[in-house]
């Protein structure tokens, strides 16, 4: 694959590579996909893995080896991860341009197929 996926900020590679080594998991990667849940529809999946599942798409950002599932994969195209630490809010947080509604809570989207 020529073009990246999706895109990890700076902060989101240190936070993933952090919690790698803090967890002694180092060779491992992410893995970043949709399933069906929540109250909009769908939910992001993010874990660590230690193989790509069948139709996985690998992609390496910065050093970050990233399984992105082949499923729903249309729905996550362009998504940019990120890592904030803010007063209210730590963590990881997914921006994705394909996102018609989202929940209340911000857990859970929806994508007009």
């Amino acid at each position: 694959m020529s073009e990246a996926l999706i895109t990890l900020t700076p902060d989101a590679v240190n936070n993933i590579t952090r919690l790698l080594s803090d967890s002694d998991m180092e060779g491992q990667s992410l893995r970043f996909g949709v399933r069906g849940g929540g109250c909009s529809g769908y939910s992001y999946l993010l874990e660590f893995s230690d193989v790509p599942e069948e139709g996985d798409i690998t992609q390496e950002i910065n050093g970050v080896k990233v399984f992105i599932a082949e499923l729903k994969r249309d729905f996550i195209a362009g998504c940019t991860i990120d890592f904030v630490d803010e007063l209210l809010e730590t963590g990881f947080k997914i921006k994705n341009p394909n996102v018609k509604r989202s929940c209340g809570c911000g857990e859970s989207f929806d994508i007009d197929e």
